[in-house]
């Protein structure tokens, strides 16, 4: 027996230099917070390590949650209605007595001094004709321009002559809304003009929740995504639509994953507009006591080199990379560090991860060392058993 425990103590002797050798011999669901943190910001580096600072967290804020969606930037006024190639128009001419131009004297048992010229449609090279004014520009003029035009024509040889136009079927100033809306349309501007949720309206509203739904505005070769509900929470996203402009509405369920030591891991739905890290870690689960190092949370994300110029990071030695891998560093352990936590949003796709604490590894190494000597006993009582049975 003294022998056994002689092998045993040598045993153990001989693996506790694997636990100062590093924490690498066991198993993890991902990496150790020191190989983390022992970021130096070399040139070899491949990541940023931003501690989360409240200037770090304010900015984020500010930013909102939603990744690479952000604000209506073009924000023009309400637009001159103008006609345009294919608008269907009806001219009416009206002069002061009859015996004119178009009243002849005869005229006077008619119900009034005017003449209405049959529709016709603004043609391809942006005319309407109107007689004894001959062609008269249409397309790109408001309808006071083109009546006043008419009637300067017309003034030298009609009596006093007053006309007006009337926009019979308007196929120039169109708005297209499409997507998921319950009624997808493509309909005229009204001259008081409409906005962004006034054109979702007119085609029956959004099909699905708001928080998981977003609006691309494509204006003239450009387009730019906001979500549904920063137009109502932002009135100054809801701009006034342009002619031409196409409105699509599409639902994407925003997402973070979660690895490390929480209650649950995996890919977890915001299911609501805005979720914080304190909210997205509750989402799976929290931290686990017996394992999680509270002052280790990492955020795993990819951001624009400008915004980590903002806030403070030297980023040089980036070149001309334009997206720039970046790990926020969440201390938990810090009484302050929840308050960070609640007012830093998760954007879409986001990786949490939440790294062992210290104590875990020890753990796994008496183990490992419990599970080495059980089986040395093993050995050994099954070697003394055979002895007996044999002597006997």
């Amino acid at each position: 027996m003294g022998a056994c425990r002689r092998w045993l103590t040598v045993l153990v002797i001989a693996l506790t230099p694997l636990l100062s050798a590093g924490c690498g011999m066991f198993a993890a669901s991902g990496p150790y917070s020191p190989d983390i943190m022992s970021y130096s910001g070399g040139p070899d580096a491949q990541y940023e390590l931003v501690p989360l600072s409240p200037r770090v967290s304010a900015a984020l804020a500010r930013r909102g949650g939603l990744k690479g969606i952000g604000t209506f930037s073009d924000r023009p006024p309400a637009p001159d209605i103008r006609l345009g190639v294919g608008d269907v128009v009806a001219v009416t001419v009206f002069e002061a007595q009859a015996g004119g131009l178009f009243i002849p004297l005869q005229a006077a048992s008619r119900p009034g001094n005017f003449v209405q010229i049959p529709n016709q449609t603004v043609d391809r090279a942006g005319n309407i004709t109107v007689p004894y004014a001959g062609q008269v520009r249409a397309a790109g003029r408001t309808v006071p321009e083109v009546q006043n035009d008419i009637v300067a024509r017309l003034k030298n040889r009609a009596i006093e002559p007053q006309v007006v136009i009337t926009v019979s079927e308007q196929r120039s100033n169109l708005v297209s809304v499409m997507g998921d809306v319950n009624s997808p349309l493509k309909f005229a501007l009204s001259l008081p003009g409409e906005r962004i949720l006034d054109s979702i309206a007119r085609a029956g509203g959004p099909k699905n929740q708001g928080w998981q739904t977003f609006v691309t505005l494509q204006r003239r070769g450009h387009k730019q995504t906001v979500g549904f509900n920063r137009l109502i929470s932002e009135p100054e996203n809801n701009v006034n639509v342009q002619p031409g402009d196409t409105i699509y509405v599409f639902s994407e369920q925003q997402t973070f994953l979660a690895f490390g030591a929480t209650g649950q891991q995996g890919q977890f739905n915001f299911d609501q507009d805005r979720v914080s890290l304190a909210e997205a870690v509750a989402k799976a689960g929290g931290l686990i006591d017996s394992q999680a190092d509270p002052r280790t949370v990492f955020i795993y994300r990819v951001e624009p080199i400008e915004y980590l110029a903002e806030v403070g990071v030297d980023v040089s030695r980036w070149g001309n990379t334009r997206q720039i891998p970046v790990i926020y560093w969440a201390n938990l352990g810090d009484p302050g560090g929840y308050f960070l936590a609640t007012e830093t949003p998760i954007q879409n796709k986001d990786v949490i991860y939440i790294s062992n604490a210290p104590t875990v590894d020890f753990t796994k190494f008496l183990t490992f060392v419990r599970t080495m000597i059980a089986t040395a006993n093993d050995g050994f009582a099954l070697r003394n058993t055979i002895n007996i049975k044999s002597v006997n």
